[in-house]
């Protein structure tokens, strides 16, 4: 079956925003039905116009590509709502991988859904996937933070706050940041800490490196390549069993036996916190977390 058919619409009917990923490096990850949406469509909503074309040559594309970035995406909301209400059809895409990660594109896909119009994912390469899947950090529970602050006060407080997250942190990260990045890392969360840095994922000069905050700093300061391309940085959680080490009594046995007796999820939080200490929001995660598991055994 000829996929394209599937864009036909009745007349008079609103069109379909298609938000497509395109490749983050290795041109050969783009699946066969990206580029016969994007074929197929009226008009590309791209993030560059100058970055985009190029590459939708290479593949024969020619429709309209028009500019949809960071400082006319609220201007342009207005139109293109209207000529999907029209009945056109419109692709979105970013400069790399999935569209609105760190990419513009949110205020028209929520224009869109509140507008009754069809929005339709045409999933594909995505920089944080590629990178937690292969980082070797857990990768069941995660947090993407998109890009630390440029000012290096803000940078360090951004981190502070998230010092005490459980979850698997995701970054991405400019060349020329990368390693005060790593630096501030390593200050605020503790050398130790176990981190990853996954740069020019599918490209060439693909790397994938693990290791501990200070000694993943100390490898990137001596290799000057390693600050080019883009990266992504991960870090790993904190254990929520070590925030009561001097206790003899760990943060998850405790909210474990008061949610067993009966305690709400918010009372058991706060109680944690006043007796062994450690982030309420972290022992309220993790008291949801055990009441969910719990849910699904007694279902089984």
């Amino acid at each position: 079956m000829n996929t394209t058919t599937a864009h036909v619409k009745p007349a008079n009917a609103a069109g379909v925003l298609y938000v497509v990923a395109t490749p983050i490096g290795n041109l050969g990850d783009w699946s066969v039905r990206a580029r016969e949406v994007l074929a197929s469509v009226d008009v590309i909503a791209a993030e560059d116009t100058r970055h985009s074309r190029p590459l939708l040559q290479h593949f024969g594309i020619g429709t309209p590509l028009m500019a949809l970035h960071a400082h006319n995406e609220n201007e342009r909301v207005d139109e293109l709502i209207s000529r999907l209400l029209g009945g056109q059809t419109l692709a979105l895409i970013s400069d790399a991988g999935t569209p609105l990660v760190s990419d513009p594109g949110f205020p028209l896909v929520r224009a869109a859904l509140l507008a009754g119009i069809r929005v339709s994912p045409i999933p594909g390469a995505s920089a944080v996937m590629a990178a937690l899947s292969s980082c070797g950090l857990p990768s069941d529970r995660f947090v993407f933070e998109g890009f630390l602050p440029a000012r290096a006060s803000a940078r360090r407080a951004r981190l502070q706050a998230l010092k005490n997250e459980t979850r698997t942190l995701i970054f991405f990260e400019a060349p020329h940041r990368l390693l005060e990045s790593l630096q501030d890392m390593a200050q605020v969360m503790g050398g130790a800490r176990e981190a990853a840095l996954a740069r020019e994922l599918t490209k060439t000069f693909e790397t994938i490196r693990m290791a501990p905050l200070d000694e993943l700093q100390t490898w990137v300061e001596a290799d000057k390549d390693q600050q080019r391309g883009e990266s992504v940085v991960l870090l790993r959680g904190v254990e929520l069993e070590a925030e009561a080490e001097t206790s003899g009594v760990s943060a998850a046995s405790l909210l474990d036996s008061l949610l067993k007796h009966g305690v709400s999820v918010k009372t058991a939080a706060a109680i944690t916190e006043e007796v062994l200490g450690g982030r309420k929001k972290a022992h309220y995660q993790y008291a949801l977390d055990a009441q969910a598991t719990q849910r699904e055994a007694d279902d089984e």
